[in-house]
């Protein structure tokens, strides 16, 4: 069953390639795409039995990924919420952690991780 991925990341390059990657190395489908928090916010809010794992850029066009992460506190048990950022130190993996992330991964040198843990959370489905 291919995992169904919404992508909240403001850079067009960074996104397509991540798509991609994952669509072709751990079967995931991208059923939506968002570059800012509210537009995040509100697709995943309104959306909550169309995906199973979102992941989410930190620092966005408009508003933060960090708001978009506060506000999927809620969702269901078997959907997961995790970090790409550019920014995974300590003090933001802590904060993420406070929020409720599942998983954090750093986009210079944990996109293998990344996939890996997409890969875990398909066959898992």
């Amino acid at each position: 069953m291919k995992l169904r991925a919404y992508i909240v990341e403001d850079n067009a390059t960074i996104r397509e390639n991540l798509i991609e990657t994952l669509s072709e190395l751990a079967d995931v489908e991208t059923v939506g795409i968002a570059e800012t928090e509210a537009e995040g916010t509100a697709w995943l809010s309104t959306n909550g039995h169309h995906w199973d794992i979102a992941i989410v850029d930190l620092f966005l066009r408009q508003g933060s990924g960090l708001g978009v992460l506060a506000a999927c506190q809620e969702r269901s048990a078997q959907q997961r919420m995790v970090v790409l950022s550019n920014y995974a130190t300590a003090d933001v993996r802590a904060r993420c952690s406070q929020l409720g992330v599942d998983a954090v991964f750093d986009k210079s040198n944990e996109i293998d991780a990344l996939v890996d843990y997409c890969t875990q959370q398909s066959a898992a489905a």
